[in-house]
């Protein structure tokens, strides 16, 4: 793996967080630095997925990837907030 995969993975990753962020109703209680590990998580495993059903290479943009990043970042946001909000 080399420098560019892995500043391409961690560009990708904060664009992914942040949109999985918005898509998550309310506020969140976790960091930006959370934010940015589950967006790069959500971006290496659903660019997985996406290989294994075959829709990582497409002419254009590759929207049913974007889809599924931003829905694994928005799973992930949603799991990890969940417990920070019952210790109240």
């Amino acid at each position: 793996m080399g420098i560019s995969v892995i500043l391409s993975a961690i560009v990708i990753g904060i664009i992914v967080g942040v949109l999985g962020r918005l898509v998550v109703p309310g506020r969140q209680h976790i960091g930006v630095l959370w934010t940015i590990v589950i967006g790069i998580v959500a971006a290496l495993v659903g660019g997985a997925i996406a290989s294994a059903i075959g829709v990582a290479d497409t002419n254009g943009i590759d929207w049913i990837e974007w889809i599924i990043q931003v829905a694994l970042a928005a799973l992930g946001i949603a799991a990890l907030d969940r417990p920070r909000t019952h210790r109240r």
